[in-house]
């Protein structure tokens, strides 16, 4: 039905894309009545996306765990994986901070 729809449509002929298949679709809301067809064009335009994503994380995996750092845990490197990847975010807290909390740590527990 998609397929004889837009091919019938004046309003596709000049389509040069998906980015404009899109944006034509919601233009003239064929995207509410071909909803599952407007999804996949979605997911196709996020694909390179998250394909970056996924790449930089498994660098990231490699620079967190070298050879010497075989044995590290799952749950430790996936902290440090966090706090690599989200960097620009762990560079805004002051390092004082972090330092006071550990020593409350410690503090606790040694009164224990």
């Amino acid at each position: 039905m998609y397929i004889i729809d837009i091919c019938g449509d004046d309003e596709f002929s000049g389509i040069e894309g998906i980015i404009n298949l899109a944006e034509k679709m919601i233009k003239i809301k064929k995207n509410l009545i071909f909803s599952l067809v407007y999804m996949l064009i979605k997911f196709s335009l996020l694909l390179p996306v998250t394909t970056a994503t996924v790449e930089r994380v498994v660098s990231a995996i490699h620079i967190i765990k070298s050879r010497l750092q075989n044995r590290m845990g799952d749950k430790w490197m996936n902290d440090s994986l966090v706090i690599y990847i989200e960097k620009y975010i762990f560079n805004k807290i002051d390092n004082e901070i972090i330092m006071k909390q550990f020593q409350n740590i410690k503090t606790r527990r040694e009164q224990l």
